[in-house]
């Protein structure tokens, strides 16, 4: 009997040495990357092949804006067309910052080609756009909220107001995005943890911040209604609102995609939040490149004691079992079991 699944698509920072040559790796459907390497050819760029198959990872080559984008989305779109669907029923699909366009692209309301084409278009537009963005953790060593933290990410809100903003809420973490100069001094302000935060995400502008004004509307203009489609799935967006399927509004779609999202925090906890209560999933699966994506979905979760889990400890408990709660794409294990 099939198991109803919620399918996740993760964000820019997903594609990191650890997963050079994981498309050529796992890709089965050759037409579907010949198609992404056409649209990437067209426009003169580096194809999906190329670099996925380079010798060895550059910073240089593999976290440019354009490249990082059609490398995620194309490792996303492909995961998700892996996933047997003789095991499984996929009930709706979401994904975190970026991986709101693999959700559009999972569920039809780009093609493949034209999907790549919007990456590649918002990674380029985006990347003109000034500022800086870090990531601080909020919670404590169980995945419980720290009080202290929190005050203190939004005491730096506060001093900077003007200049520095939440970018997405990221589970456990506060993604915070601004100026260069406020976000170098809110990381000087913050106390360091873990020996990595605050930490400064390398070659992101600051992204769902007004600072994208400029982008959003040069992409409204490069992207019109017509060329959205319907949903062949419910999605849920960085708000935590659901498209329906075969019953959205394709005018405000394209509104929210190329505007709010761009220019507006998003709060990736929510939209998991909001997921799991309206189409209760079996199981989440979660869409490489990579598998980052696991301890924010955990963490937003036992924010909401889903299922019970109420720690860390819950989690990796319940992820022991023989078929896990969460599955993620980018774990070779796990992945056998969605094949």
């Amino acid at each position: 009997m099939k198991k109803t699944a919620l399918v996740v698509c993760p964000g820019r920072g997903s594609y990191n040495k650890a997963e050079l040559g994981y498309i050529s790796n796992n890709f089965s459907d050759k037409a579907l990357q010949a198609q992404f390497d056409a649209v990437r050819a067209a426009a003169g760029l580096a194809t999906v092949s190329e670099l996925d198959q380079q010798a060895v990872f550059s910073r240089s080559i593999h976290l440019k804006a354009d490249n990082a984008a059609a490398l995620i989305f194309a490792a996303g779109v492909g995961d998700y067309h892996n996933i047997n669907s003789n095991h499984f029923d996929v009930v709706a699909v979401t994904g975190n910052s970026m991986g709101w366009y693999t959700a559009l692209g999972c569920a039809g309301v780009l093609t493949p080609a034209s999907g790549m084409q919007m990456v590649t278009d918002m990674a380029l537009l985006t990347a003109d756009g000034a500022g800086a963005q870090f990531i601080y953790p909020v919670i404590d060593d169980n995945w419980q909220p720290d009080n202290n933290r929190i005050a203190l990410v939004q005491q730096q809100l506060a001093i900077h107001s003007s200049e520095l903003f939440m970018s997405i809420v990221y589970g456990g973490y506060a993604v915070i995005a601004g100026s260069e100069q406020a976000v170098k001094a809110a990381m000087a302000a913050l106390p360091p943890c873990d020996e990595r935060f605050p930490m400064l995400l390398a070659g992101h502008a600051a992204f769902h911040t007004g600072f994208m004004q400029a982008a959003s509307d040069k992409a409204l203009s490069l992207w019109p209604a017509a060329r959205f489609n319907q949903p062949q799935l419910p999605l849920i967006d960085g708000r935590g609102q659901i498209w329906p399927n075969f019953g959205s509004d394709l005018a405000a779609l394209q509104r929210y995609t190329l505007q709010h999202q761009v220019c507006q925090p998003y709060n990736f906890s929510k939209a998991l939040q909001v997921a799991v209560k309206e189409f209760a999933p079996q199981h989440i699966i979660l869409l490489g490149p990579g598998a980052s994506l696991g301890g924010a979905v955990a963490q937003s979760l036992i924010e909401i004691n889903w299922q019970g889990l109420s720690s860390k400890q819950d989690f990796i408990a319940a992820q022991q079992s023989e078929r896990p709660y969460v599955l993620s794409m980018g774990i070779a294990e796990q992945r056998l079991l969605l094949g």
